[in-house]
């Protein structure tokens, strides 16, 4: 919590208390204490939300300090006036204005405030601090921002905003990506994942299909999204779930391609990706690459060169293969201990499953580590024991397809900013809230991925900027930070003048302003 329960400010025998509520809510007190007794002198107000809270604190120690200067039996000049000033204040008049300050500034930077849509702006940075559902997030706007909108009209711009938006809003990304990047994209990095919707019902674009996420029961669709070095977003696509996800690729690649001019940069994609029909695309179309590689799937005279020496760890091995393509193999320690201690664990699930009779013949197969399932008879399931002890050669290497001429190390690290898109995948599905969708309009899924995608531009600059000025903050740090930055509104009492003033700020948050200043 914000502030502990208890004393927490003391003003001439007046305090505030923060009482929890049999219904969950929580009151804040103004107490006074006269002879070793404690009285209530007035309620402020009770919530159950953190930020309503804090305002109520706020107004809490306002109201102590009015009371007290009623105590006083002369009252100066100046003093009347900044109470009458306090007079006319009402809740309306603080206002949650973090958000704007720290991410609308950013907004602004990279160029999204070119597009004419204030709806959309209050939608793209409500993500960012209170990534909720689209009815949450416009009681938010109203009671924090002050600003008034309408589901229905937010439904209806939803509906409306079409491919021409999602066009300025790539262009924007893109330009920007290129100028972090020094001007040129040399390397790009594509992946996907699903998204699940909390509805039960498939059309065109919401198809039930493999998941991911283990959602097999829920529609679905397929994100791409391509970036550069560092998680820099470039582009992004949505394709229907039961779409096979190699076919995506080189596709999305050449729309992307010729919209921005891309000039054949070098493409790195996971193994998933991985497809002889995709490479032999990108190869007929002059594209370099490096995928993931199935080393198991490789053929058994490639497989006995890659087991017939023990590698050390951060040893290389290059094996060349047809149409001057390399699989290049690395062997790490760090990976062999990740990938025997998941062995080990698959190894436990399945011994449980079968221990409760959960396993049918319908399990054998080669998916994960069903692939150490074997029938005894035409009875019984059992453990392939054997095939499991003989895996653990495999344990430790990765390998890798490419047609560039890079060292076997710069493929092996070019290819490890994949984990940049992952870290984009997971900083949307968790911090952004991109999913479950809860959507089920073919231009609404389509508007809330544009909103995330714009948000996720947004993340990546203030990580970047925070990084560059060797913040401790993290974005979401930075980002609960946000919450509870103050305005408040007021009226000088004799010229009538409406003016507005940012409340103090603690350490952190003007460490966070100050930042936003510099840079922006």
């Amino acid at each position: 919590m914000f502030f502990k329960m208890g004393v927490s400010f003391v003003f001439l025998g007046m305090f505030l208390r923060k009482k929890s509520n049999k219904s969950g809510s929580v009151s804040i007190q103004i107490i006074s204490k006269h002879r070793g007794k404690y009285t209530v002198e007035q309620t402020i107000g009770s919530s159950s939300n953190e930020q309503e809270l804090q305002k109520l604190w706020f107004l809490g120690k306002q109201e102590i300090e009015r009371l007290a200067s009623q105590s006083q039996l002369f009252v100066s000049a100046n003093d009347a006036q900044v109470e009458q000033v306090f007079d006319t204040l009402q809740n309306a008049s603080i206002k949650t204005i973090g958000p704007e300050i720290i991410f609308g500034k950013i907004y602004d930077h990279i160029g999204f405030n070119t597009i004419q849509e204030d709806l959309f702006r209050h939608l793209v940075i409500a993500r960012l601090t209170f990534p909720l559902s689209k009815l949450k997030t416009i009681e938010y706007l109203y009671r924090y921002q002050g600003v008034h909108l309408d589901i229905d009209a937010v439904y209806r711009f939803l509906d409306k905003l079409n491919n021409k938006l999602k066009e300025q809003v790539e262009a924007l990304a893109f330009a920007h990506t290129q100028k972090v990047l020094g001007g040129h994209i040399s390397v790009v990095f594509y992946d996907m994942t699903t998204l699940y919707f909390e509805a039960s019902d498939e059309d065109d674009l919401r198809k039930a299909g493999f998941s991911k996420d283990g959602k097999h029961q829920n529609p679905q669709i397929y994100l791409g999204l391509l970036v550069g070095l560092g998680g820099y977003a470039i582009g992004y696509d949505i394709f229907e779930g039961s779409i096979y996800e190699g076919h995506t690729l080189v596709p999305f690649l050449e729309k992307i391609a010729l919209r921005f001019n891309l000039n054949k940069p070098i493409v790195v994609a996971d193994a998933g990706l991985l497809s002889n029909e995709n490479i032999k695309t990108l190869e007929e179309k002059q594209y370099q690459y490096i995928i993931g590689a199935r080393l198991k799937n490789e053929p058994q005279k490639v497989k006995q060169k890659i087991l017939a020496k023990p590698l050390s760890n951060g040893e290389v091995i290059i094996i060349p293969k047809a149409n001057e393509t390399r699989l290049i193999v690395a062997y790490a320690n760090n990976r062999a201990i990740k990938d025997e201690y998941n062995r080990k664990r698959g190894l436990q699930r399945l011994e449980k499953q079968i221990k409760a009779g959960k396993l049918t013949k319908s399990n054998i197969n080669n998916k994960g580590y069903n692939k150490y399932l074997k029938m005894e008879g035409n009875i019984s399931i059992e453990i392939d024991y054997e095939k499991f002890n003989s895996d653990n050669c495999w344990d430790g290497l990765k390998g890798y397809i490419t047609n560039t001429k890079l060292s076997g190390k710069d493929v092996i690290e070019n290819y490890k900013n994949l984990w940049h898109i992952e870290k984009a995948f997971r900083m949307s599905k968790t911090d952004l809230r991109i999913r479950p969708i809860y959507h089920r309009l073919k231009h609404r899924i389509e508007a809330h991925i544009c909103i995330s995608f714009t948000a996720y531009c947004i993340y990546k600059e203030l990580e970047r900027v925070l990084y560059k000025e060797k913040s401790t903050l993290s974005v979401k740090k930075a980002a609960e930070l946000t919450q509870n930055m103050y305005q408040i509104n007021y009226t000088l009492p004799e010229s009538k003048h409406t003016k507005s003033s940012l409340l103090k700020m603690d350490e952190q948050q003007a460490l966070l302003y100050q930042i936003i200043q510099k840079n922006f």
